[in-house]
């Protein structure tokens, strides 16, 4: 059984705003199909346009929320899991809060006085997906918050600790802490490529953190793009993670794992040397409302059941499991209880 608060999640806590558009709506705000960007300029009054859609929907998000939301669901035990972020003092926080306590997370958010919730807008087409992420008050993060003791207690407790790529382009620093504290208490630590972007043009801090993660997620785009950017002469997504395994590690105390999830296609994972690939839950197109969330769920599932001590296979079912959930649902979203067996 999972004990209270074993498992700790920071990142950038962001309201979605979720609607169905069409192609042009994604060529003029130049935004490409199954990509995750964060907004420029040009991208800002895409969010009173999506607000003014019929089928526009509003539910807390976030990469790392989501996954740490997803696994509080499989594991069906109040305050398993914890989150910590930064949200605004507005109405959009205040809903961010309401939504997260009745799914059973311990948050502890920062609130910031000056700017808004951060919002991602959701563009879908065809059941596919498209972020752009307004960070807004989620980029306003301080260490200071992590280091206060009600805060800090929650690092303390957790067993198992996960922060999403994302959350480097905010607070570097606080990864760094919590990182060194995982690696010195024996404790598992993982993060996410989170996207193409992050690999590119955050190297320098996702290099930093890379050798304190015993657990790197990430779909098959971004580990070709990390590939890529490391200068490693391959496409080949086994290879790909079989090499992020043998990176260099911190600690010595838990090898690393790469799990690369590749949508329709098997899940792909590398520790110690060896590559395996488990296949996926197929779902007939019909059934398909929207990816949005999908590798957020992957990763909530997967947690859900390391954080039981279960084996590498039952974890890759448990993830496999919750993302063909929410797949099946609009964004990040689950029926009242599992029937994961």
């Amino acid at each position: 059984m999972a004990s209270e608060g074993v498992l700790l999640g920071m990142g950038n806590p962001l309201l979605d705003i979720s609607a169905v558009v069409d192609e042009e709506f994604l060529s003029r705000y130049d935004i490409k199909i199954n990509n995750a960007i964060l907004a420029e300029e040009k991208h800002l009054p895409m969010y009173d346009e999506l607000a003014a859609k019929s089928n526009v929907e509003y539910i807390a998000g976030g990469a790392t929320q989501n996954s740490i939301r997803v696994a509080q669901w499989m594991l069906q035990i109040p305050g398993a899991t914890s989150y910590m972020g930064c949200i605004g003092k507005d109405k959009f926080g205040e809903e961010m809060k309401k939504n997260s306590n009745a799914a059973g997370v311990n948050v502890h958010y920062y609130e910031d006085e000056t700017a808004p919730t951060g919002t991602c807008a959701v563009c879908v087409v065809g059941g596919e997906r498209s972020l752009v992420a307004n960070l807004s008050a989620a980029n306003c993060y301080k260490i200071e918050h992590l280091k206060r003791p009600e805060n800090w207690a929650l690092v303390e407790k957790a067993k198992y600790i996960y922060i999403a790529g994302f959350f480097l382009t905010v607070s570097p620093d606080s990864i760094q802490l919590v990182a060194e504290h995982a690696a010195a208490q024996n404790k598992v630590f993982s993060m996410n490529l989170s996207a193409p972007f992050i690999c590119e043009f955050f190297r320098d801090a996702q290099e930093q953190a890379l050798p304190y993660v015993d657990y790197v997620f990430g779909n098959e785009t971004e580990a070709r793009i990390f590939a890529k950017v490391h200068g490693w002469a391959t496409e080949n997504v086994e290879e790909i993670a079989l090499k992020i395994s043998a990176l260099p590690k911190a600690s010595g105390t838990h090898k690393r794992t790469t799990v690369i999830t590749q949508g329709c296609d098997p899940v792909v994972v590398a520790e110690d040397g060896k590559v395996r690939s488990f296949p996926v839950i197929l779902l007939p197109k019909e059934k398909l409302v929207d990816t949005n969330g999908a590798g957020d769920a992957f990763v909530g599932g997967f947690l859900s059941q390391l954080v039981q001590g279960k084996s590498i296979d039952d974890c890759v079912r448990g993830g496999c499991y919750a993302a063909n959930v929410i797949i099946q649902r609009p964004g990040c979203t689950y029926p009242e209880k599992p029937d994961f067996q």
